[in-house]
């Protein structure tokens, strides 16, 4: 299988999914300690309506999705925070909202669209050099972010009335947490698919809870099962001419099983 990384399709979707593997983990981890798993779910939702709208001016649909997705998740924080909707009802309202709209533009738009269908599912083949470079940039920015944050991040999300009697800037860190959330959601899109991207922030981190329970030892470990299952899968896919998003996720979930057994054995 090795000799797929002749061509340069697929050299693009390996880097890609080590980059965009590296960065789920991460942000993934915070969000499954944070319990924010429903509101990643309802921003990639949401994010489909902003590929209908795109599509329907002739726009690029990763544009029209990435503002979507950023909307929809500062929409979210800033309603939950000022208590004015109870947030599973706001989640399930940017969820069901985001996909009317854009069934509703795709249906609007003349002709078959058959390249939003990459988005549902995912296509990591189609994956081009400008968006492995946006996935380089995304990776250095989250890995800095959370270098440079990492105590607040902590703090925020197991004790959040912590943060606030030690004056941390809680709002700035969750307007830039939410906003790299979207900017995660997006760029899976292609890789996973609107469908699946919530399986690339919850199981490998779910994996790495089995075995570690440090804040920091989660994060490291998170991101390695990540970028491993998301590679294995990648190339699963190649060898059996399969979905590539659908290969990952299914990698992911033998992967929870064996981890699963091996815990139980080590007991």
């Amino acid at each position: 299988m090795l000799e797929l990384l002749q061509y340069d399709f697929f050299q693009n979707a390996f880097i890609s999914t080590l980059l965009i593997g590296i960065s789920c983990g991460l942000v993934g981890t915070y969000i499954v300690a944070k319990r924010m798993v429903f509101i990643s779910g309802g921003i990639t939702h949401a994010s489909f309506g902003g590929l209908g709208i795109s599509h329907f001016l002739g726009f690029s649909p990763m544009t029209g999705a990435t503002l979507f997705a950023i909307a929809s998740a500062l929409g979210i924080l800033w309603l939950s925070e000022n208590k004015k909707i109870r947030e599973d009802s706001l989640i399930g309202i940017f969820w069901s909202t985001g996909m009317a709209i854009g069934i509703l533009f795709i249906y609007l738009s003349p002709g078959y669209a058959p390249n939003l269908m990459s988005y549902l599912f995912g296509n990591v083949l189609t994956i081009t050099n400008g968006q492995i470079l946006l996935s380089g940039l995304l990776c250095l920015g989250i890995l800095l972010f959370f270098i440079l944050f990492y105590r607040p991040l902590f703090y925020i999300a197991f004790d959040k009335e912590y943060s606030h009697t030690h004056h941390l800037p809680i709002h700035r860190i969750d307007i830039g947490i939410s906003v790299i959330i979207a900017l995660c959601v997006v760029l899976c899109m292609k890789l996973a698919g609107i469908i699946l991207v919530i399986s690339y922030l919850t199981i490998p981190q779910a994996i790495a809870g089995l075995f570690y329970k440090n804040f920091k030892q989660l994060l490291i470990a998170s991101a390695i099962i990540s970028s491993a299952g998301s590679l294995t899968g990648l190339f699963i896919s190649a060898w059996l001419n399969l979905p590539s998003g659908a290969s990952i996720v299914i990698c992911f979930l033998f992967l929870f099983i064996i981890a699963r057994i091996w815990k139980k054995i080590l007991r």
